[in-house]
């Protein structure tokens, strides 16, 4: 098992794009079924290759190209670079990833209309994440090299996934109604414990 941890850097070092984009769409779709998990129900795995063909046909290559944009638009690591390049994902980056997610979601699931749940989610969302991807973003561009910028994002995207597809199949885009989710579930286990 070990093995395949020391190959990693390797990999990294010598297909940055590919280990990246790799790396980053499987966690976004264990987010998926980590979120799919917490709601009780089947596996719904038509659900989870939508989740993955979006991460990796567009946020991974998406995440790739952006991270590296920033660091030759803005390079170095002092905390006025680090500051900048946080605001330009924030202000650029971030309603690029979040429209790309809920209308690519969207087409894949057939949706009559591809843009109601961006028209719905898109403010909570994004209000969602400024409270998120800034503490991300700013250990990544001040601690992490650049050829692991793509999965070190997608390491916080598993969690970040996680909220989205729940958002996108039955919250508002808030972190409220994760949360009451969660607490409501909390609450019906203890209101019925498990048979054994």
């Amino acid at each position: 098992m070990g093995g395949w941890w020391r190959a990693m850097p390797r990999a990294a070092g010598r297909y940055p794009w590919l280990s990246n984009v790799l790396l980053y769409g499987a966690l976004c779709s264990a987010g998926d079924a980590l979120q799919q998990r917490l709601r009780g129900g089947p596996a719904d795995w038509r659900q989870t290759r939508c989740v993955a063909t979006v991460a990796v046909v567009f946020h991974a290559n998406y995440n790739y190209v952006w991270q590296r944009l920033l660091e030759r638009a803005v390079p170095g690591r002092t905390p006025r670079a680090i500051l900048t390049k946080v605001l330009c994902d924030q202000v650029v980056g971030a309603p690029v990833a979040i429209s790309a997610f809920y209308t690519g979601m969207s087409i894949l699931q057939g949706k009559d209309d591809i843009f109601l749940d961006l028209k719905q989610k898109f403010w909570n969302t994004y209000k969602c994440g400024l409270m998120y991807w800034p503490f991300v973003q700013l250990t990544n561009f001040s601690l992490v090299p650049i050829q692991w910028r793509t999965a070190y994002t997608g390491l916080y995207g598993f969690l970040w996934f996680s909220f989205l597809c729940y958002s996108q199949q039955s919250g508002d885009g808030t972190l409220k109604s994760a949360f009451t989710f969660l607490r409501l579930k909390e609450a019906d286990q203890v209101e019925s414990p498990s048979e054994k």
